[in-house]
This record gives C-alpha cells, structure tokens and sequence, in this order.
C-alpha cells in the first residue's frame, strides 16, 4: 500500500481515499475540500495499519473502484471501524462475472498491458484529466493480486454510489452486487470516475 495526502487541514476529521487501479490522485483532481485528505493505493499487500489515522477523531473512508473491495478486506484484517464508509463504482466482488469484472478479463488486462491500452482504460473511465504515468510491472502484479485475493467479506457501507454509464465494472453488475443494501445506493449518470470538476468531497460523503 502506498499513501499520499492530497490535502493537509487542521480539523480532527480526514478522509481517507481507497483510490482505484492504477489512476492515482488523477481520479479525483476535481474535488475540492477544506479537510485532511489521504489517498491509500497499490492493492498488491493490505497490511498497513496507516498509523496517521491514530490522531484523528473521525475517519471517513471512500473507496472508489477496485478500492472497494481492497477497503474491505483492509477494515477486517486491521480491524479498523471508520465513522462513515463510502462505496463509489465498486463492489465487493471485483474478480466476478456476475458483481464485478470477469477474472479473464482482469488477467487479460494484465497480460496485455502497455502504455497505449492504459491510455484506452482511462479514456473508457472517463478521466477528464491527463494520463498518468503507470509502472507496467507493479500495475499487472497488482491486478493478479486483486483476482487472487478474491471478494471482501460482507460489509455494509453507509452510501453507495453506482454510476449509470459505468463501462469498467459494469453498472448491472454493480445493482445486483449491491442488491441487499438498496437503502444506501444512489445512482449517478456518469461514468466510472464520476467526479465533476469543482464538486466537494462532503457531496460525496453524505
């Protein structure tokens, strides 16, 4: 796991960002915030306790995409018990033909990953900003280790995000994976990477 703050502020609350594959910070340039923000990625090991989290009062936690399911199984394996739990464009099932991408294609997307295919991934995202730089090797280990890990253990999220022109993980796949929580979902007509310039965090917390 690799941690990045994407903003500083001096409140007793943060958000804690569980980033999807391989986009970084680049999934949510538009979002704008006056808290603490930290950006957790690299879903190859779940096994830090992210210690910065020890001097805050509130914790937030949004996870975004494969980050979904890698925030699952990090709050069970830690024991970590956020305020609030956020799931955006995610299930907790990443690696299923029915409630997320189908493990051939994930693999197939290691396998043939190179600059010019990542560039695609983005662009069928929706990521409004440039392409980020992505290390080819520690990106496919990655998604090797994402299918090997398997789906998280069942954990109920506070609000739930589904896009409804989601073509990454699929937005029926989505409903039906988050078909016994339905009182937490809300649907927004956007892509994978929903986020629109100038939006808050706190639109997407609440």
């Amino acid at each position: 796991m690799k941690r990045k703050w994407l903003s500083r502020g001096g409140s007793a609350s943060i958000t804690v960002v569980f980033g999807g594959w391989a986009v970084g910070a680049a999934a949510f340039n538009g979002l704008q915030g006056k808290g603490s923000v930290l950006l957790v990625e690299d879903y190859t090991q779940l096994d830090d306790p992210i210690p910065e989290l020890a001097q805050y009062d509130e914790v937030s936690v949004v996870a975004f995409s494969f980050g979904v399911a890698s925030a699952a199984h990090w709050m069970a394996r830690i024991g970590f018990k956020p305020t609030r739990k956020i799931a955006i464009s995610g299930t907790l099932m990443p690696a299923d033909c029915k409630k997320g991408i189908a493990p051939t294609l994930i693999r197939s997307t290691a396998d043939n990953l190179s600059a010019d295919s990542f560039s695609k991934f983005c662009l069928r995202a929706g990521l409004k900003s440039s392409v980020p730089a992505i290390d080819i090797a520690a990106a496919r280990a990655e998604l090797h280790a994402i299918i090997e890990r398997g789906s998280a253990p069942e954990t109920r999220f506070d609000r739930i995000w589904i896009p409804l022109r989601d073509r990454i993980i699929p937005s029926r796949a989505q409903k039906l994976a988050w078909a016994s929580q339905l009182q937490a979902v809300r649907h927004v007509s956007g892509p994978h990477i929903p986020f629109g310039q100038g939006q808050s965090w706190a639109e997407w917390i609440s």
